[in-house]
């Protein structure tokens, strides 16, 4: 599974490498990450990472591969 998840604001570079796993671009005033989530677990924990940053997300969504 692919996704991509759109964060309020530009990420600086040590927040980006919170997030090894995952590529990210900025667009505009967001970020976004996106690339290979594993499984519903794996997920789960991307999203609790970005509550523990204080992240904004704004959009999540599955991809096509």
């Amino acid at each position: 599974m692919r996704y991509e998840i759109r964060i309020d604001g530009q990420l600086s570079t040590t927040l980006a490498e919170a997030f090894p796993e995952l590529d990210h671009v900025v667009v505009s005033d967001q970020t976004l990450l996106f690339g290979p989530v594993v499984d519903e677990a794996h997920l789960y924990g991307l999203l609790a990472r970005c509550q523990s940053l204080g992240l904004h997300v704004l959009e999540m969504r599955r991809v096509p591969e």
